[in-house]
């Protein structure tokens, strides 16, 4: 959570065209689990959010800090 929070990723992200929310948030019972939450106006506009340089950066934190991810799309 750290390295989110002193990075400027989310603010990043938020700017992007169609991003109508982006956070990330803390478990209170297990603070080694954070939530996502993600909203795009379109597939189309998340689909493009995922191709930009700076998600790399996602890619590393979750190979150094993530142990499990789930998907959910509703």
């Amino acid at each position: 959570m750290r390295a989110v929070q002193e990075s400027s990723l989310p603010e990043i992200v938020r700017q992007e065209d169609g991003c109508l929310e982006y956070a990330y948030y803390a478990a209170v019972a297990d603070a080694e689990k954070i939530l996502l939450v993600e909203k795009w106006a379109s597939e189309e506009r998340q689909q493009t959010h995922l191709r930009q340089p700076h998600m790399q950066q996602l890619k590393r934190w979750k190979e150094q800090y993530i142990a499990e991810t789930a998907v959910e799309k509703i």
